[in-house]
């Protein structure tokens, strides 16, 4: 099987790559991009005409596969069969007794049990020192002067005019915008409606937030309307136009003494900002000097501290993604080097050692036992009871009878959700026989849920019908996608041909 010379001339001439600024094919251009990566016309030409081959193929092996009537009805049905389900959870107030407390032999006996819990995790001795803006806002505050000139250069952000929130939308003509503006005055059609007319989205009309100077000649009119409407049509750069007003914000005015206190704030951490850049160049030298962090934290403005770092830490400097890249990445043959954080800060680490996981003693984490203790029992005791009680359903008693609060849902779907409860109880009980009762203990809540009779969905129900069309598709694409890999299989097996996955996949780790 084979594809003629002028199926492959036709594909060829298609290609981007060949053609001329005019969307033309160029056989210049054609031949120097061959050159270029090593190909002959006839190599690269038998290299096209086998991809379309094999394209041929693959349509051939592919093409007209269905999916068969039964096996699409089964995943149909499955996928929309429905059930009525009654459950309950068992509430520490369904319990016959509450649990005891604990003694403290008990308590030792789940912390022994249960070490792993309450052991620390392995964690990074970091020395570092660091400065910060907020450590230099004393000398980087502001006076009044500058405060006055900053708000000064800063007066239309303080001082906003009122505002209107608008759509706009223009017409050709002076009579096509009157005859839009008279259907809207009678409600035959909204303004929406009428940009969708003029092939417009909502997105396309909308100006945002206006003033009346950002208006221009439309400004009079459309602020003369005190509440959302129409103003219009008023002549524009563009055409007539229609202005919708949605809405009316008021004017703005924040004084100097209202906005002194965010503009000193904003004020001094930019200075401080610029005095650590100043800075830099120093600090960068003494530790290139040799100089330890502890004496950085003698001679400069830095701050020493210590933090033993974790996967879970993230107080303080560890806050910082900067910081944590840094302290994670470092080693001990490492020499402390100036980094930047994203706010201006600067610091300079030292990995000073490891310390390895171990068991919190059982007087430090206690409390923690006592409660894992507690709900562990309590969990227990739900689980006892919610099995009591699915063995009396099973024996013929009806759940509402059981002293609970019972729920009940006339038709959930397999996919349903039911808000309130976990998933897997709408997963047990599709996987449980009709009447029969299952306890579900997931996360320290218990349920007992008892399913009913599947109720199969209508054929005829339109959302059904398109599900069962999809479906159809996509098992159709499924097995046409089986088809074309048992052929390739085949035709490997008859040519003897092998693939060394372990080889592809070792070449593949080492390119990852």
């Amino acid at each position: 099987m084979s594809v003629g010379d002028a199926e492959v001339a036709r594909q060829i001439t298609r290609i981007p790559a060949f053609q001329s600024a005019g969307g033309k094919f160029d056989r210049e251009t054609y031949r120097m991009a061959l050159r270029q990566e090593g190909f002959t016309e006839a190599d690269f030409e038998e290299r096209v005409r086998s991809d379309l081959t094999r394209s041929v193929v693959q349509g051939v092996i592919t093409s007209g596969v269905q999916s068969p009537a039964p096996l699409t009805a089964a995943f149909t049905a499955f996928v929309t069969e429905s059930r009525s389900l009654a459950w309950a959870e068992i509430a520490p107030a369904d319990l016959p007794a509450q649990p005891a407390a604990p003694t403290e032999e008990q308590l030792k006996a789940w912390y022994d049990a249960h070490t792993q819990n309450y052991t620390s995790p392995e964690s990074r001795e970091i020395s570092y020192v660091w400065l910060t803006p907020d450590m230099l806002k004393d000398e980087a505050a502001p006076d009044e002067a500058t405060l006055r000139a900053m708000y000064e250069q800063r007066h239309d952000e303080f001082n906003q005019p009122e505002r209107r929130m608008v759509d706009k939308l223009v017409f050709p003509t002076e009579e096509e915008a009157l005859a839009a503006k008279a259907r809207l005055d009678a409600g035959q059609i909204g303004f929406e409606d009428l940009a969708r007319e003029r092939g417009l989205d909502i997105a396309d009309i909308d100006l945002g937030e206006v003033s009346k100077a950002d208006l221009g000649a439309a400004g009079d009119a459309v602020f003369a309307l005190k509440e959302p409407g129409v103003a219009g049509p008023v002549q524009t750069d563009l055409g007539p136009a229609l202005f919708k007003m949605n809405g009316i914000l008021n004017a703005e005015a924040t004084g100097f003494d209202e906005a002194k206190t965010d503009l000193a704030a904003e004020a001094t951490i930019d200075r401080a900002r610029r005095m650590i850049a100043d800075m830099s160049a120093d600090l960068e030298d003494r530790l290139a000097s040799g100089a330890t962090l502890e004496e950085m934290a003698k001679e400069t403005r830095m701050q020493l501290g210590h933090i033993a770092m974790t996967a879970q830490t993230t107080e303080g400097i560890a806050a910082y993604q900067g910081f944590r890249d840094a302290a994670n990445a470092a080693t001990q043959e490492d020499f402390p080097t100036l980094a930047n954080l994203d706010d201006g800060s600067v610091f300079a680490l030292r990995l000073d050692g490891t310390t390895p996981a171990a068991p919190i003693p059982f007087d430090q984490v206690r409390d923690r036992v006592a409660a894992d203790w507690s709900a562990a029992e309590l969990g227990r005791l739900k689980v006892a009871r919610a099995e009591e009680i699915a063995a009396a359903v099973s024996a013929g008693a009806a759940l509402a009878d059981q002293g609970l609060v019972v729920s009940n849902a006339a038709a959930v779907e397999r996919t349903g959700f039911i808000e309130g409860v976990p998933p897997s109880l709408i997963r047990t009980a599709f996987e449980t026989a009709p009447g029969k009762p299952s306890v579900i203990n997931e996360g320290g809540r218990v349920f007992v849920v008892v399913p009913g009779q599947p109720i199969a969905a209508d054929p005829q129900d339109p959302e059904v019908a398109q599900l069962h069309n999809t479906l159809s598709q996509r098992l159709a694409q499924s097995i046409a996608n089986d088809l074309l890999m048992l052929y390739a299989t085949s035709a490997q097996s008859e040519l003897g041909l092998t693939v060394n996955t372990a080889a592809i996949n070792a070449v593949q780790a080492q390119m990852q």
